[in-house]
């Protein structure tokens, strides 16, 4: 996929080095600055599979000025994020008396039948910050409170010091982790800074050649040594994911046994850390795509889980044609099996055909049915069906078949202080225009400049005189 379509995508974790002061106010006083991302654009591989996008990095731009820390309440002024709107999704209605009854019967009649397969834990990929974790609580109560144990993010793949965690962008998502026992953490790591940035073939081998000679262990033991420290050691790696196509500098084809043996340093890199309990997941597209990930597999040793970013694409296939394709879903099963490995789908949802009810709900059947460690939806247009309004039908598949019984939805999913004008959803794979501004009359829009803007999706808007001194 080329790198000017995957940097139109809604996924930008590198912004987190900039305002890592701006969370740390936010984890004192509740969620972060309400902003609004712009709708993204749907984008396009040259492999086989046309696998979606992952997290964005802003390459080589140069750093915005820092948001100015004053004790305000942040809005946005304008924005064109495609919101949730539940009011376009139906709501499950309550079972009847002769379904619970006969639901009993049946369990009474199964008891000495095995046990069944556990569901999975899951959760939604729904902003790389303090948003995404604010975002979390939001979703479980939009699917009438079904609780979401896994919070995924990323890590920016622009510099090492952002591979190596940036100070204070971890710390909400830590903190989020360490509430209850049960949650999972998700981090999906780069191997290779400038890992967007269109980096040849000859210089990636170079630099995975140098990795396997150890040139980089020390980056990663830093990673470990913050993880650790913040009280998160058994946080899930996803290391170098989609390495078998061709967007990210972190990509095997250049060179796959140098990239197998650096993956194999990184991982023994940081399970050197003391205390640590990572498990690395070994995550590439399905299919075919640039070179097959079979031939990536660094080995059984350094390995914890095998997992896959599945989408619905290309365009006409059918799922079943996803499950039966060369390297597809029944492969992946497969192979972990044979080689004694949970499955996970740190990345999956809808893409190419659309609004498509059958696929989320075979999805969701197929990851129950295989065991899937966890999975994450990856929520925004035009993957999502919460954050995205294109997909009714999915929406309602997916609240249905993931909400508790007789849920009572809210009404909206939007917090009090988020102020966001409704995006138009259009076929079109160019970015929804602008709206225009909607904002309270006490809410003053502060002037950050062009570049910032456009990367938060929208202007901020200060609430003034919200703080009196007291009397």
């Amino acid at each position: 996929m080329a790198s000017q379509q995957r940097r139109a995508r809604s996924r930008r974790p590198a912004l987190a080095v900039v305002t890592a002061a701006a969370v740390s106010v936010a984890l004192a006083s509740g969620p972060g600055p309400a902003v609004a991302d712009p709708d993204p654009v749907p984008s396009t591989t040259p492999a086989q599979t046309e696998q979606a996008a992952p997290p964005q990095d802003p390459g080589t731009q140069p750093p915005p000025p820092p948001v100015p820390a004053a004790p305000t309440t942040a809005t946005t002024a304008t924005g064109d994020t495609e919101s949730p709107d539940p009011a376009a999704t139906p709501t499950p209605a309550p079972p009847t008396d002769s379904a619970s009854a006969s639901a009993s019967a049946s369990a009474s009649a199964s008891a000495a039948a095995p046990a069944p397969v556990p569901t999975p834990a899951f959760g939604a990929y729904l902003d790389f910050g303090a948003r995404g974790v604010a975002r979390i609580a939001q979703l479980s109560a939009w699917l009438g409170g079904a609780e979401l144990r896994v919070g995924h993010t990323y890590l920016p793949g622009d510099q090492w010091r952002n591979i190596e965690g940036p100070p204070g962008f971890l710390d909400v998502w830590a903190h989020w982790r360490r509430e209850k026992d049960d949650r999972m953490l998700v981090l999906n790591v780069p191997m290779l800074e400038r890992n967007e940035e269109g980096v040849s073939d000859p210089e990636v081998r170079d630099l995975l050649q140098r990795g396997a000679a150890g040139e980089f262990d020390h980056h990663f033991r830093a990673l470990a040594e913050r993880l650790v420290g913040l009280g998160v050691p058994d946080t899930v790696i996803v290391l170098g994911w989609e390495m078998n196509g061709t967007t990210y500098t972190h990509r095997c084809g250049p060179d796959p046994e140098a990239w197998k043996a650096y993956w194999n340093r990184i991982v023994t890199a940081m399970r050197a850390v003391p205390d640590q309990r990572f498990r690395f997941d070994f995550a590439p597209t399905r299919g075919r795509d640039a070179v097959p990930w079979t031939e990536c597999y660094p080995g059984d040793g350094t390995v914890d889980i095998i997992g896959m970013d599945a989408y619905d694409q290309p365009s006409g296939l059918s799922f079943d044609e996803q499950v039966s394709e060369p390297l597809g879903l029944q492969e992946h099963v497969d192979f972990a099996r044979t080689h004694g490995k949970p499955v996970s789908y740190p990345e999956w949802g809808l893409f190419r055909n659309g609004d498509n009810a059958e696929y989320m709900r075979r999805m969701l059947d197929w990851m129950d049915r295989h065991g899937a460690l966890y999975n994450t939806l990856t929520d925004y247009c035009p993957h999502g069906v919460w954050q995205c309004r294109r997909n009714p039908l999915s929406s309602a598949v997916y609240r249905s078949l993931l909400s508790p019984e007789s849920p009572e939805f809210p009404e909206t999913s939007e917090t009090s202080e988020t102020i966001v004008a409704p995006a138009t959803p259009t076929a079109s794979t160019a970015p929804t225009a602008p709206t225009s501004p909607r904002r309270p009359d006490t809410c003053t829009p502060i002037v950050l400049g062009e570049w910032l803007e456009s990367r938060l999706g929208g202007r901020l808007c200060l609430r003034l005189g919200w703080w009196s001194p007291a009397r």
